[in-house]
């Protein structure tokens, strides 16, 4: 298999890839995700679509970059009853958005492309549906005096895999899609591919 470019800064993605016996070459992109985003919605495209056009916008991007003839992008949106919500630039932000969440069901969807020779060849999106304990403001606030800016990255202002799982009393789904990546799907594309044995 050719190098494989991983288009993203994130960590725990590396770390699932690594883990799982492939290695990636690191090499993240920036792109405008809060304009991108905010078009999509504006032309009502469903969180689902917005979620696989950041991640395609990050491969396309990669390939342009370091002219690799094969990467992968990814990127996860978080969706409650049609509404998408980004990273929160504040604290106070994250507060609201875990207030929203607080004692409710959303969608938590991973998106995952690869470009091989300058297309795409693969695309999918994970999907989990987490539920919230409910919590009062001083919970949010005790959660972030402890999270916080650590879960700036991350949408929703929690890491499940971290502090934010006691934030939760149900996920439904796969758990590498909660971390970010649909990990067993591509498995199977470079399977396939006869990139992994």
């Amino acid at each position: 298999m050719a190098d494989l470019v991983l288009a993203s800064g994130s960590e725990i993605r590396r770390q699932m890839l690594e883990n799982a016996g492939v290695s990636v070459d690191v090499r993240p992109v920036r792109i405008d995700e809060v304009g991108i985003r905010s078009a999509l919605e504006a032309e009502g495209a469903t969180p689902r679509d917005v979620a696989d056009t950041l991640a395609e916008f990050k491969a396309r991007k990669a390939v342009e970059k370091f002219a690799s003839p094969c990467v992968l992008a990814s990127d996860q949106v978080l969706e409650l009853k049609g509404r998408i919500f980004g990273k929160a630039d504040t604290r106070e932000e994250a507060a609201a958005h875990l207030a929203e969440l607080s004692g409710r069901q959303h969608r938590l969807l991973s998106a995952a492309v690869i470009y091989e020779d300058g297309a795409p060849v693969w695309r999918h999106v994970g999907e989990v549906r987490m539920t919230m304990h409910p919590l009062t403001a001083e919970q949010i606030d005790r959660y972030l005096d402890r999270a916080w800016p650590e879960v700036s990255s991350s949408v929703g202002a929690y890491q499940a895999e971290k502090l934010g799982a006691q934030l939760f009393s149900r996920m439904d789904g796969d758990w590498f899609s909660v971390l970010g990546l649909p990990l067993l799907e591509l498995l199977s594309f470079l399977r396939l591919k006869g990139w992994i044995s």
